[in-house]
């Protein structure tokens, strides 16, 4: 089922965040495409299995596609449905347009291409080359006050899309160096290391005989419910907290036994207490070095 969203707004609104915010959604985002190409582009990516789509247009399109907008956005529904073709259109007052555009130091569209000489005049000039837009649009967000995980609340319960986290679990060993991209780091070295045992060096967690092994240590099955307990009470908390994806890296010495029977059995522990929302992934990074 194809979703097509149109993103406009008044230069400075933050039409470009909620692209970006989009995009975190899964969305396919173009920017700055050229409203009469819309409608072909649209057609081509669907063609290639892509059904969620978003468009960025503004006063940078040629003023003379602006006006017929209307037309392109008929075309859109006639195609795709009413319900599949959503405008989010984007505004704030001027006072705020003003100070972003000197925080920033950038240019105004409409200025940049000399048709106006100052920025109160291109802002207001703005309003009415957007208007056919504005008119159609099927949502309205003044972004004057809101930060931008307030914008991305907006845009999730605009569009009813459900907050996703990737929970990555991954184990590694210490001595080829800690994961600089892990939110949370346990180290569970002071656990009976299997490769002392020359029958089990070869094997890794993985195997049944180093299961055995440490089926015979109480200590390894406490150390897993406390990790399993902490993280299934705060990981949670990450659904609201713009946030995407967070990796567990569980290291030992080596990456290949202690670690990576630690990491299967948080995982599988997380796997049956998160919230559906949160899907969990195993990793283990030294795989290659077994």
């Amino acid at each position: 089922m194809t979703q097509i969203v149109i993103v406009s707004g008044r230069s400075g609104s933050g039409k470009t965040s909620v692209l970006n915010i989009l995009e975190d959604f899964g969305y396919y985002c173009l920017d700055n495409l050229p409203l009469s190409l819309v409608p072909m582009a649209v057609a081509k990516l669907t063609e290639s299995q892509i059904h969620k789509i978003a468009l960025g247009v503004d006063v940078r399109t040629p003023q003379a596609d602006l006006s017929k907008f209307g037309e392109v956005h008929d075309e859109l529904v006639k195609n795709f449905g009413q319900n599949h073709v959503i405008i989010i259109y984007t505004t704030a007052q001027e006072s705020t347009l003003v100070a972003r555009f000197d925080a920033t130091r950038r240019v105004h569209p409409l200025m940049a291409s000399g048709s106006v000489q100052n920025l109160p005049n291109a802002i207001k000039q703005e309003i009415q080359l957007l208007e056919p837009i504005a008119t159609n649009a099927d949502v309205k967000i003044d972004t004057s006050l809101l930060n931008i995980h307030e914008l991305k609340e907006q845009i999730r319960n605009h569009l009813g899309v459900d907050n996703v986290v990737t929970v990555n679990v991954l184990s590694f060993g210490f001595k080829h160096g800690s994961p600089i991209d892990a939110d949370f780091i346990f180290d569970v070295r002071v656990l009976p290391n299997p490769h002392w045992q020359a029958e089990l060096r070869s094997q890794t967690g993985l195997d049944d005989g180093v299961k055995a092994f440490f089926a015979k240590y109480p200590e390894v099955d406490d150390m897993a419910n406390d990790i399993g307990q902490f993280l299934a009470k705060w990981l949670p908390t990450f659904l609201h907290n713009n946030r995407h994806t967070v990796t567990i890296a569980i290291g030992c010495t080596g990456g290949k036994h202690r670690s990576v029977y630690m990491t299967e059995m948080v995982a599988k522990m997380l796997a049956e207490t998160l919230p559906n929302a949160m899907r969990v992934n195993v990793k283990h990074r030294e795989k290659s070095r077994w």
